[in-house]
């Protein structure tokens, strides 16, 4: 039986209609890929919970449970766990996002994401980025 792996990850929306992506690093699986920010859910978190402490760590900014909107879900099947991912919108955030993971960050026009190298799972969530904006 394939392990179920739970990873909240968001799409932050900025002023004029951009998402943030962020690269995975080299050493990582899918090293260079483009993805929504975001990471694993630790027993007994919430996925807002876990999004809000992975945003401040991984991007230095802060955000609140009353921000995050849930916006659609990935159920993907990769080679050795099965992965399943909510993704929230969020236009309410402080600070400005910086990789302090030493990761590439970059905004994006919702119809630039088909163009970028990204995960499988990531991949069907821009249908329902692009209804919304």
């Amino acid at each position: 039986m394939t392990e179920t792996v739970l990873v909240s990850a968001v799409a932050l929306i900025d002023i004029d209609g951009r998402v943030l992506l962020t690269q995975r690093p080299q050493g990582k699986s899918m090293a260079g890929l483009w993805e929504f920010p975001g990471g694993k859910v630790e027993p007994g978190e919430t996925p807002e919970a876990a999004l809000i402490r992975e945003l401040e760590e991984e991007l230095g900014i802060n955000t609140w449970a009353s921000c995050l909107a849930p916006l659609t879900f990935a159920s993907h099947s990769y080679d050795n766990f099965h992965l399943l991912m909510p993704l929230f919108a969020c236009r309410k955030w402080e600070g400005t996002p910086h990789g302090r993971e030493g990761q590439a960050l970059r905004w994006a026009r919702v119809s630039e994401l088909r163009s970028l190298q990204m995960p499988p799972a990531d991949i069907p969530l821009i249908a329902t980025l692009r209804d919304l904006l």
